[in-house]
């Protein structure tokens, strides 16, 4: 598939197949993809939680209650470290967010290549997330996602409402 293809037409998916799980050599494309995503100074201040077994998403799911998530067989938690990332020396600005968008963008483009449904949430309750997979005082969860196929008769949407270019280009 030609990347910009790829880019044009990848969109949130809120439909799973709970049935469906996705074979460990995909998941491992996916994921290998967000481990080479860059990060300021190569500090790579990131974890990611790959939830799978029954009892885990039991514990997770609630934290975000929308019915089509609780249907995903596979919830990715993207996690970071702010000790271990790089840090401005001018003003103390933190790049753990920017790092762990580019993590997460790298895994949600190579999940559409695989044909595999994500869906960029930031809606969770934070707390209760935190505690349902122990996290650490410096980590902090960035985002989650849901990994799955969709259920069968699924169509995309293909609305993606975006300002042409030339309403937020400024060339200078």
């Amino acid at each position: 598939m030609d990347f910009y293809d790829l880019v044009k037409h990848r969109e949130s998916v809120r439909d799973y197949d709970p049935a469906r799980t996705i074979d460990g050599v995909v998941l491992n494309r996916i994921l290998n993809a967000g481990r080479l995503a860059p990060s300021a100074s190569n500090r790579q201040p990131w974890t990611f939680l790959l939830v799978s077994s029954p009892e885990k998403l039991a514990e997770i799911r609630p934290c975000y209650r929308q019915p089509w998530f609780q249907n995903a067989p596979h919830v990715l938690i993207i996690v970071g470290d702010k000790s271990r990332s790089w840090v401005r020396s001018y003003d103390g600005y933190n790049s753990i967010e920017t790092d762990l968008a580019i993590v997460m963008d790298h895994i949600i483009l190579a999940a559409e290549y695989e044909n595999v449904g994500t869906c960029w949430i930031e809606a969770y309750d934070p707390t209760m997330l935190s505690e349902a997979i122990s996290l650490k005082e410096n980590e902090v969860v960035y985002s989650i996602t849901p990994l799955g196929y969709q259920n069968k008769g699924y169509k995309k949407l293909a609305n993606k409402q975006r300002k042409p270019l030339e309403d937020i280009l400024k060339i200078i």
